[in-house]
């Protein structure tokens, strides 16, 4: 196996509690960006972007919070450049053991028109706000947004300032996933050998995906002389998304052979981070996405399995079990214990305190009476809906009944708990669905839009779970909700009261002007 010791490190800067919760409907809790972001400082993530403490007071605590509990990471606050949100950049980030604070600000003719700046009063706000955030922090981190569609001259200038201002990472971010491979490692160094200062820093690269290209615009970057590559878990972010973390790691460690550079990320945690903030934005992984998708170690093509069966490197670039899939001979059923149930979920990336095992083998009991056997599948789907339908939401599902069939109108009988009272209401509807849609209506008023309705069997039989997903939108925010359960007409209830669960922290958000993804 090739020595990586001595290779030079690309540090991971990763901004799915930033970047990521822009995405439409992707709403965190505080509990649910906590665990995220120990689970990112576990596996070795060198810079986490917590979130933008000024953007509300959630985001703040969030920020605040994370800055106490970490362990290694570097924990950075984003800030626009300007002294209020610097100052309360600070604020939050400042408890951290190694804090960062990364200001931006757009430099694009585009960008720049949105301020009304002209290039000078521009270069002077650069230089005073980097300025005032060095002389609170040491670790200061600039950002020239829509960098690749700015001017040679002016970017060359810009970054010029920000450097003799006392900025320590410069990035430079592809913003609307503008940019091509070559193009994007011809800008990186050019850059680095034309601004005086910039080999006494480390550039950095944050791409979209607009184009599909983010993971080899990244990738090029670092070949070009990028040392940071700001990445998100499974690509999450607005749009099309960012730069996916578990592309860039496992694409630089297969082949090292072409791209020597090591990073210092546990791969074999990929897995249990992915499913969890998949299970917390609402946004499922598509099968067939690279490194984490449901697909990406299978399959059916008789020359394939004949192929894996002699030989697993004849089809596998990398092995299931380094990015933390592993396979069991444990059959889960109703007569499994907690001790069995323990070892799968850790295998499985799931590790649980007692009285949370407690609770999940309720859970796991309750569907062991309704299946014959316990895929895993079945498991992650149930790990998801411990934690989408936590006991501390505003809104539960306490009681359902439908009734349904080829005469209609449909009825549906629910009581939902809301805010520690329960509530009951009959209401009808054109199937089942809707008439428990219209009876959670009743009981909780809002005038949120259902946008998405989707079911997915979550393995095979007429015994399998349904995951059901929701997006509703109100006012302009967007939510997602989801819940998984034998019963459809369930798991569709339990979803859309997620989705109001989220949208009630999403009504306590209120977020500044003009703030735009990087």
């Amino acid at each position: 196996m090739t020595d990586t010791s001595k290779q030079d490190h690309v540090l991971i800067f990763d901004t799915t509690l930033r970047d990521g919760e822009q995405s439409p409907g992707a709403t965190m809790s505080h509990s649910e960006k906590l665990d995220i972001a120990a689970l990112l400082d576990d596996m070795g993530v060198d810079i986490i972007e917590a979130g933008f403490p000024i953007a509300s007071d959630g985001d703040f605590y969030a920020v605040s919070e994370i800055a106490k509990n970490a362990k290694n990471a570097v924990i950075c606050g984003l800030s626009r450049a300007n002294f209020n949100d610097i100052d309360r950049c600070w604020e939050a980030v400042k408890h951290a053991r190694r804090p960062r604070i990364h200001t931006f600000i757009g430099t694009s003719p585009l960008h720049r028109a949105i301020p009304n700046l002209n290039q000078d009063q521009m270069a002077e706000r650069i230089h005073d706000c980097v300025t005032y955030a060095r002389n609170l922090c040491d670790d200061v981190q600039w950002s020239s947004m829509d960098a690749t569609r700015t001017e040679w001259d002016y970017l060359c200038r810009t970054i010029d300032i920000a450097i003799r201002a006392g900025a320590t990472t410069i990035n430079i971010p592809d913003t609307v996933g503008y940019t091509a491979p070559m193009e994007n490692a011809d800008l990186i160094r050019r850059l680095i050998e034309t601004v005086p200062g910039a080999d006494e820093v480390v550039f950095a690269t944050h791409c979209h995906n607009d184009l599909g290209m983010a993971t080899a615009n990244s990738l090029a970057a670092v070949q070009a002389g990028a040392r940071q590559i700001e990445c998100t878990i499974n690509g999450l972010g607005e749009r099309a998304g960012n730069t996916a973390l578990e592309e860039v790691v496992m694409a630089l460690r297969v082949r090292n052979d072409i791209m020597p550079y090591r990073t210092g990320i546990d791969a074999r945690k990929i897995m249990q981070v992915s499913r969890m903030v998949s299970t917390v934005s609402g946004f499922p992984v598509q099968f067939n996405k690279a490194i984490v998708g449901k697909n990406a170690f299978a399959h059916e093509s008789g020359i394939h399995q004949d192929g894996m069966l002699k030989n697993a490197e004849t089809f596998e670039i990398m092995r299931p079990e380094d990015i933390g899939l592993t396979e069991t001979n444990i059959v889960m059923g109703k007569h499994s214990g907690r001790a069995a149930l323990r070892s799968k979920l850790e295998n499985l990336g799931y590790e649980l305190g007692d009285n949370q095992l407690k609770d999940v083998f309720v859970r796991f009991k309750a569907l062991a009476d309704r299946k014959k056997e316990i895929y895993d599948e079945d498991l992650i789907a149930l790990m998801a809906d411990s934690n989408t339908n936590a006991a501390n939401d505003h809104i539960q599902v306490k009681y359902l009944r439908v009734v349904c069939g080829t005469e209609g109108p449909q009825t549906a009988n629910l009581t939902l708990t809301i805010g520690g009272e329960d509530h009951s209401v009959e209401a009808t509807g054109d199937g089942p669905v809707d008439a428990a849609f219209m009876a959670v209506k009743a009981l909780f008023a809002h005038e949120a839009s259902l946008q998405l309705y989707q079911v997915s069997a979550v393995t095979e039989g007429t015994d399998a779970q349904a995951t059901v997903s929701v997006r509703m939108e109100e006012g302009g925010k967007i939510v997602t909700g989801q819940s998984s359960d034998t019963d459809t007409v369930v798991a569709s209830t339990k979803a859309y009261v997620n989705a109001l669960n989220k949208l009630i922290l999403r009504r306590q958000k209120t977020a500044p002007a003009a703030i735009a993804s990087q």
